[in-house]
């Protein structure tokens, strides 16, 4: 099922997840909708409370041609991340049509759980290394406008109201 992206400014976009404490059939159900989601929008990442859920649950497929690699991760956790840095320019489902450039760090170890149940843990680098810290600040409150400057972050917001007010009107 094809879910409602919360549009920024959403108050709840700025909440800090809760953990999941256990997989639950209806986890399961949340992370495959997130998924059809994400590649309905389209984009290669969704946090749940861009879809108003405050669970620690992202999804992701970075993979643009070619065999599709979805993933979903629960509870996910940066153990590590290297000193090389690269920009790479993101954007989000949540503030769509915007686009700005981004550091972060290169690669990252992540542990997660899967939709089993199962600790996984692996080293995302590239493409998947941005997404999943983007997706990862989502857990925490953060988008990636967070990281401009308080006049760009503003501008960006107002655009967001007025894209809203436009949709309400729809």
């Amino acid at each position: 099922m094809i879910r409602t992206i919360l549009i920024h400014p959403d108050p709840r976009l700025k909440k800090l997840c809760e953990p999941v404490a256990e997989i639950t059939p209806e986890l399961r159900q949340l992370a495959a909708d997130m998924l059809e989601t994400m590649y309905d929008a389209p984009g290669v990442g969704l946090a749940a409370p861009q879809v108003g859920v405050t669970k620690r649950l992202i999804v992701m497929d970075c993979i643009k041609d070619g065999t599709p690699e979805p993933m979903a991760l629960f509870n996910p956790q940066i153990l590590w991340s290297s000193e090389d840095q690269s920009v790479y320019e993101e954007g989000c489902l949540s503030i769509p049509d915007i686009y700005n450039d981004i550091t972060r760090p290169t690669a990252v170890q992540v542990r997660w759980m899967d939709v089993d149940g199962k600790v996984q843990e692996r080293q995302f680098a590239g493409l998947w290394a941005t997404c999943v810290q983007h997706e990862i600040d989502h857990l925490n409150g953060k988008l990636f406008i967070d990281y401009l400057g308080p006049l760009k972050r503003q501008m960006i917001t107002r655009k967001m109201e007025k894209l809203k007010r436009e949709m309400a009107r729809e």
